[in-house]
């Protein structure tokens, strides 16, 4: 079966409804996610030390979103940015996908001289955590990974 391109770009306001139905078939309601998801990128809905600006990218394949990855500045944990979300379609996992979306994130942290950035992973979510870790994040705490240096990613 012949796979078409996959294309990333800088998350629109068109793309909403797309990652909050990705990100609400494992994480809870659409509504919620969409709300959450429209509030974090206009700026209005921050995270705990969450600081702007902030990014969003997707990733797209025959003109449908197949995940998405958010990012932005922070103070939290002495980290100077914090990795919010990544979801790709179960059908596009371990195909590469997620791991250009972290190296499209990673750059953005890079222009915005943000090199120490940190993830919130549940300590039960091994094919997160074993993702994270494999480009390179290290243990923080019994919740939170850490990049030292978010341009190993880069060296991928």
């Amino acid at each position: 079966m012949f796979m078409s391109a996959i294309s990333y770009r800088q998350a629109s306001q068109s793309d909403i409804p797309a990652m909050a139905g990705l990100r609400s078939a494992e994480w809870g309601e659409q509504n919620y996610w969409q709300n959450r998801i429209a509030g974090y990128i206009a700026g209005e809905l921050d995270p705990q030390h969450a600081l702007k600006p902030r990014a969003v990218f997707v990733a797209m394949q025959n003109e449908a979103l197949i995940g998405f990855i958010a990012g932005h500045l922070t103070r939290r944990y002495g980290c100077d940015g914090e990795l919010e979300w990544i979801n790709v379609v179960p059908g596009n996992r371990g195909n590469g996908t997620a791991a250009e979306l972290l190296r499209l994130l990673a750059q953005w942290f890079m222009e915005h001289k943000a090199r120490r950035i940190c993830v919130d992973v549940d300590p039960a979510n091994s094919a997160a955590r074993g993702f994270y870790r494999k480009h390179g994040a290290t243990d923080l705490n019994r919740q939170w990974l850490v990049w030292d240096d978010i341009s190993m990613v880069m060296a991928d």
